[in-house]
C-alpha cells in the first residue's frame, strides 16, 4: 500500500517551493503569461493586479525577457497596482509608477491608458473619492483575474497592515514603523520614509480569481510560516488570504525553512534520521523546555513527538551524548586549526599552519561588524589573513558627512597654505549640489567617489588597526554595485574576474564569506554569487589545484545569526574581546549613531552584533556547554 504524504499537512494554503527566487519566478511569469495568451484567445482583456518592492523585480525581469525573447504581447492586459506612497511624485525614484515604469511598463507593449496605480498626490480632501473610483475601475475592467502579492516581514500584504480587517477596501492608510524601518533603505533616511500610503483592502484582493503570494529569503520565513500554518487573524493580514478558493505562495528554500516539514519534519510523518537531524531534534527539544541536553529524559522525548527517534535509536542517554559531542566539537578557538592538534576534533584543520586567508567583505564594515572577534584571532595566531572589500559602499554615507569631510579638507590646506583653489571648488560644487538635490536624484560621480573614500579610508584604518599590512587589503569596487542608486546591477563577468584575479594571486587555505542574505537592498547575496561563481571557474581550472583544499566558512552578523542546530564552528569571545570588537566597529564613523538601510531593526550594528554573539553564547550554555561571554558562528559551504 502507498504510504500517504503529510509533509504539508499543517500548511492550509498551498505552498510551492523552489530552490530560488529566480526559479520561483520563472514559474509565475509562465503562469501569468498562460492567462494572458489564454484571455487573448477568448478574446477577452487580462486583468492583473501588481504588486512592487523586492519580491517581484525578477518576476517582472522574466516577463520582460519573455516579450523581447518570445514574443509574449501585453498589449491584452489592463493592471491595477496593489499601492503607493503618500504623499509621492511620480517621477520620486522611491514612487511605484517610477518602479512600475522602470522595471516592466517601458520595456514591453502595454498600452499606458491600462496600467493604473494610485495616485500619491491626489489631495487629501479627494482621497476617498479616489479610492472609490480605484475600486469602480477595477470592477469596470471585469476584477483582478490574478493578484500579485508579496508579504512584509509584519504580514502586511499590500500595504494593509496587522489589523486590517477582511472586509476593507481600498483607503488611505497609517504605516507601521516596522514596515518604514524596512522600507527605509530605499530613502537612505527613516525621516523621509512616508507615514502614509494609498492600498487596495483586503477585501479587494480577496475578489481576485487568482492570488499568487511570492516571498523569497531567511526574512519572510517566520511570517510565512503563520500566515499558511496558523489560524487566520487580522493581525497577521497575509493569514486572511487561507480564506481564499485559489490562492499559492511561491517561495524559496530559505523563505519556508520555519515550514514545520523542515523544522521539525517528525511532526508530519516519517523522517530518515541523519545526524544533521537527530542534533536539530534535540537541540531543538532542549530549548523548548529549557534542559540542558544531558539532562532530557526519554519521556521528553515521548511527550514531545519524538518517540520515532526513539524507537530508531534506543534510548535518550545515548542520543544526548551524540548530540552534546556534537555541539562540544564545534566550539574552537583555533578559527583556523590548531598546529599539531591530535586526538581532539576541530571544525578546521590543523594542517597547513599558518594558512593564507581571504575574508571577503561586501561592504567595508562587514569584516569587523559580523566577524571581528575571529578575524583579530586569526591575525594574532599567526594567520596571512587579506581582507577583500567587495564594494565601495559609497550609497551608506550621509550627504552630511561628504560636505564636514571635503570642508575639513580645505581647511587643511589653508592651515598649512597649500594651494587650496581645487578642493574650494569641489567644496562649492557639491555644497550647491545636495542644496538642490532631489530624491529622484542619484549623487554625482564625484560626490560618490567622495563617499567611497570615506568608507575607504575607514577600513583601511580598522585593518591597520587588526594589524594588517597595506599588501593584505584589497579594495574590489565591483562593479555591479556603482550604479549611484540603491537598486543595483546584476552580478557581471567583471565581477567574476576581479574576484578570480584575486583568488589566483592569494591561493587561499580558507576563505570567509558572508552568508547574510537579509541585507535590505541585496548587496551580501550578490557579493555571495560572485565567491561562488569565481570558485566554480576555478575549480574547473586544472592548473588551480590549490582550490580543492581550501574550505569557505560563510559568517553573519550584521543582519542575522546562525540558528544554533545550524552552526558548525563557533568562536568564543572573551568580554575584553567583545570590547576591543566593539572599539573596531566605531572607527566606522560614517556609519556610527544612525544607520542608513538599517532594514526592520534600528539599532546600531555594534548594537546588534554584540547581542546575537552574546546570545549564541547563552544558547550554547542553556544546552549545557561552558558559558562565554560571546560567540561568532560560521557554516561551511561546500562548492
Amino acid at each position: 500500500m502507498n504510504k500517504i504524504d503529510l509533509t504539508d499537512s499543517l500548511e492550509k494554503i498551498p505552498v510551492k517551493i523552489f530552490s530560488n527566487s529566480s526559479d520561483g519566478s520563472a514559474f509565475v511569469a509562465q503562469q501569468i503569461a498562460a492567462l494572458i495568451k489564454q484571455k487573448e484567445n477568448e478574446g477577452k482583456k487580462c486583468v492583473i493586479g501588481l504588486a512592487t518592492g523586492s519580491s517581484p523585480k525578477t518576476l517582472y525581469a522574466h516577463l520582460v525577457r519573455m516579450h523581447q525573447e518570445e514574443g509574449l504581447s501585453f498589449k491584452n492586459v489592463i493592471t491595477f497596482n496593489l499601492d503607493q506612497y503618500y504623499p509621492m511624485e511620480k517621477d520620486a525614484l522611491q514612487s511605484y509608477h517610477y518602479f512600475m515604469r522602470k522595471n516592466l511598463f517601458e520595456h514591453t507593449d502595454i498600452n499606458p491608458d491600462n496600467y493604473h496605480l494610485p495616485d500619491g498626490l491626489v489631495p487629501k480632501d479627494k482621497v476617498k473619492e479616489h479610492c472609490l473610483n480605484y475600486e469602480k475601475q477595477i470592477e469596470d475592467a471585469g476584477g483582478l483575474d490574478l493578484q500579485i502579492l508579496g508579504i512584509g516581514i509584519n504580514g502586511h500584504i499590500g500595504f494593509n497592515e496587522p489589523g486590517s480587517g477582511i472586509y476593507s477596501k481600498t483607503r488611505l492608510v497609517t504605516l507601521d514603523h516596522s514596515t518604514r524601518m524596512a522600507n527605509a533603505y530605499e530613502f537612505g533616511n527613516m525621516s523621509e520614509v512616508p507615514r502614509m500610503a494609498i492600498t487596495m483592502g483586503i477585501s479587494t484582493i480577496l475578489k481576485s480569481k487568482k492570488i499568487i503570494l511570492m516571498a523569497w529569503g531567511q526574512t519572510k520565513a517566520p511570517v510565512i510560516q503563520k500566515s499558511v500554518e496558523l489560524d487566520d487573524t487580522e493581525d497577521i493580514p497575509a493569514s486572511l488570504l487561507q480564506n481564499h478558493d485559489d490562492c499559492t505562495f511561491i517561495i524559496d528554500e530559505s523563505a519556508a525553512s520555519e515550514l514545520t516539514r523542515f523544522k521539525s519534519p517528525w511532526l508530519t510523518g516519517e523522517c530518515e534520521w541523519t545526524p544533521t537531524m537527530v542534533r536539530r531534534a534535540v537541540t531543538n527539544l532542549a530549548l523548548k523546555i529549557k534542559k540542558p541536553v544531558l539532562s532530557l529524559t526519554n519521556e521528553d522525548y515521548n511527550d514531545n513527538g519524538l518517540n520515532d527517534l526513539l524507537t530508531e535509536k534506543g534510548n535518550a542517554y545515548e542520543t544526548n551524548l551524540e548530540v552534546f559531542y556534537m555541539l562540544r566539537d564545534s566550539i574552537t578557538g583555533w578559527p583556523g586549526g590548531k598546529a599539531n592538534a591530535q586526538g581532539t576534533k576541530h571544525p578546521e584543520r590543523s594542517t597547513p599552519f599558518p594558512k593564507k586567508i581571504i575574508l571577503f567583505s561586501p561592504h567595508p564594515d562587514d569584516d569587523i561588524i559580523s566577524m571581528g572577534g575571529t578575524f583579530m584571532r586569526l591575525h594574532d595566531q599567526g594567520h596571512e589573513v587579506h581582507v577583500a572589500y567587495q564594494t565601495s559602499g559609497n550609497i551608506a554615507v550621509t550627504d552630511e558627512f561628504v560636505t564636514r569631510f571635503i570642508d575639513f579638507a580645505v581647511g587643511f590646506e589653508n592651515m598649512f597654505d597649500i594651494d587650496e583653489t581645487k578642493s574650494k571648488k569641489i567644496l562649492d560644487d557639491a555644497t550647491a549640489f545636495l542644496k538642490t538635490k532631489k530624491s529622484s536624484e542619484k549623487d554625482t560621480a564625484e560626490i560618490r567617489a567622495i563617499k567611497g573614500l570615506i568608507r575607504r579610508c575607514e577600513a583601511k584604518a580598522t585593518c591597520k588597526y587588526v594589524g594588517l599590512k597595506e599588501s593584505q587589503i584589497h579594495f574590489q569596487n565591483l562593479p555591479f554595485y556603482e550604479t549611484g542608486t540603491i537598486e543595483k546591477n546584476p552580478m557581471g563577468e567583471a565581477d567574476v574576474q576581479i574576484t578570480m584575479d584575486l583568488l589566483k594571486a592569494i591561493k587561499p587555505h580558507q576563505i570567509y564569506c558572508a552568508g547574510d542574505f537579509a541585507d535590505p537592498h541585496g548587496t551580501h547575496k550578490v557579493c555571495f554569487d560572485v565567491v561562488i561563481e569565481a570558485l566554480k571557474r576555478l575549480k574547473a581550472q586544472t592548473s588551480e589545484q590549490w582550490i580543492d583544499d581550501c574550505w569557505l566558512w560563510l559568517y553573519k552578523g550584521a543582519w542575522q545569526e546562525w540558528d544554533i542546530t545550524e552552526i558548525e564552528m563557533a568562536i568564543p569571545m572573551s568580554p575584553d574581546q567583545v570590547v576591543k570588537k566593539r572599539h573596531g566597529i566605531f572607527i566606522h564613523q560614517s556609519q556610527k549613531d544612525s544607520v542608513p538601510f538599517q532594514g526592520s531593526d534600528d539599532r546600531e550594528f555594534w548594537q546588534r552584533a554584540e547581542e546575537r554573539n552574546a546570545n549564541t553564547a547563552s544558547l550554547y550554555a542553556r544546552l549545557g556547554l561552558t558559558q562565554y561571554a560571546a560567540m561568532e558562528a560560521f557554516v561551511r559551504w561546500h562548492y
